[in-house]
């Protein structure tokens, strides 16, 4: 049996390929090269690491800040094991994701998942070659009685968030989206 042929499923799919798979990994690799760019740029050309804290604007700055752990800072991890199972599980949930994408009917279910995936991998190769993920947005308001800061985070959280959406949109009122395996 070639690896084609095991990769066949009960309904004479594949986990491997579908319709829009090209598109999404298209949509990946330019979300994926996007936030890799920036990030080199906020670092090597825009200095951030000296620059402290850039204002631009009254509620958004530009800062760097290392994210050792998973979705706004939760479970951070400082040792090998730990950022190896969080980049594993990171790999695995490409892995579903994928699986999912071979199977979509749309357009905008593949740029969706694409988004998340390529976001998922720009967030993964911050893990292998920085202490972490390397965030540098943040919103806030702060007025005399009162003071809010969201979570810093960066151009691959934007497209995780945007895929998301994307999902939402499809699921609640495209009609279109295709069922995860």
């Amino acid at each position: 049996m070639s690896l084609s042929e095991a990769a066949q499923t009960d309904a004479g799919g594949s986990y491997l390929w579908g319709r829009w798979s090209g598109f999404a990994l298209v949509v990946a690799a330019f979300t994926c090269a996007a936030d890799q760019a920036l990030k080199f740029w906020l670092l090597l050309a825009a200095h951030l690491a000296d620059a402290g804290t850039i204002a631009l604007g009254p509620f958004i700055d530009i800062i760097l800040v290392w994210n050792t752990g998973i979705s706004y800072g939760l479970f951070p991890q400082q040792s090998p094991a730990g950022v190896w199972g969080l980049l594993a599980f990171k790999v695995a949930a490409v892995a579903l994701l994928w699986a999912w994408l071979t199977r979509v009917q749309t357009r905008l279910t593949a740029a969706a998942l694409g988004l998340i995936i390529g976001g998922a991998a720009g967030n993964a190769i911050d893990r292998l070659h920085w202490p972490g993920v390397m965030d540098f947005v943040l919103f806030h308001i702060d007025t005399a009685s009162f003071t809010f800061h969201w979570y810093v985070f960066n151009l691959a959280d934007v497209a995780i968030v945007a895929g998301v959406v994307g999902l939402l949109y499809e699921s609640l009122l495209g009609g279109g989206a295709a069922k995860a395996p």
